[in-house]
């Protein structure tokens, strides 16, 4: 409880320096004067939710996001474990992704018009290509650092290499995968509401730059409150699930000195504690 009122504390924090510097037109060398106030920001959102097309533009935007993303994610660690676990196809796709891996997915809008028929193709093209290579890589270093030992275990057991995939290199990489999904959700927001800017028609980010057209400053940042929050849902959606089909491995968390952490797993509450010297030895012998 006292860690969920510290971040609404220091959420309220942030927002009342907005408002302050704000409503005072405070203007050293940033130029908070420009910016609206914390409750123009709340009357024009109040107003949004109200009508039709912020929840037009909300539904856009999250399919184009979970489109994109799902098939990254599906080709994105197919490709990561294909690419990690054998030579030819490392030598036949490595060098087209690691070309392609380091341009932008902004950079491809021109791309993906001239390519696709239609820009709500050429959108999901775009988050699919954001998402896809933080996964690619992530899959094929989790892959490339598991321990053979694992592998030799199932093939000493008869064992073959679909069996191999589904008891050793997914679940064992499953940690780095997820790694890679959170980057790359994050990593999709950005290049989908860009791609909504440069030829959307409908979305959060075509509404946001609409409205920075027509000078509507609390109407921009109804848009980046949105995106913030989208982003903030759908990261937190991956890292839960990645924390529910990775269960088995252990858990770490920060516990302050001379405190006791207060869940101890059913494992090691198993385990009786092993006695002391002073417990089974005499204390004149000890001496």
């Amino acid at each position: 409880m006292t860690r969920y009122v510290l971040r609404a504390a220091s959420l309220a924090f942030a927002l009342g320096i907005w408002q302050l510097l704000t409503s005072l037109n405070i203007d050293l060398w940033l130029r908070f004067s420009q910016f609206p106030t914390v409750a123009d920001v709340a009357r024009a959102f109040a107003d949004r939710l109200s009508g039709l097309d912020y929840w037009t533009d909300l539904t856009d935007s999250l399919t184009r996001i979970l489109t994109g993303f799902l098939l990254a994610a599906v080709l994105g660690v197919a490709t990561g474990v294909l690419v990690a676990r054998s030579r030819l196809a490392e030598d036949l796709l490595g060098p087209v992704l690691e070309v392609v891996r380091p341009i932008p997915a902004i950079a491809l809008v021109p791309v993906a018009i001239l390519l696709f028929p239609s820009n709500e193709q050429g959108i999901v093209f775009i988050t699919f290509t954001a998402a896809f290579f933080p996964v690619l890589v992530s899959t094929r270093h989790a892959v490339r650092a598991l321990t053979p030992v694992w592998e030799e275990a199932v093939l000493t057991m008869g064992g073959g290499r679909w069996r191999i995939l589904g008891s050793v290199v997914l679940p064992g990489a499953l940690p780095g995968i997820f790694g890679g999904l959170s980057v790359g959700i994050g990593v999709s927001w950005i290049c989908v509401i860009s791609a909504e800017m440069i030829s959307g028609q409908y979305g959060v980010g075509y509404r946001t730059w609409q409205d920075y057209t027509v000078v509507n400053y609390a109407g921009v940042f109804v848009g980046m409150v949105t995106i913030g929050v989208l982003g903030w849902l759908t990261s937190t959606a991956v890292e839960v699930l990645g924390r529910r089909l990775t269960r088995w491995l252990p858990r770490t968390s920060y516990v302050p000195a001379g405190r006791t952490p207060r869940r101890v797993s059913r494992a090691a509450a198993a385990v009786p504690a092993s006695p002391t010297p002073q417990e089974d030895v005499p204390h004149d012998q000890l001496v």
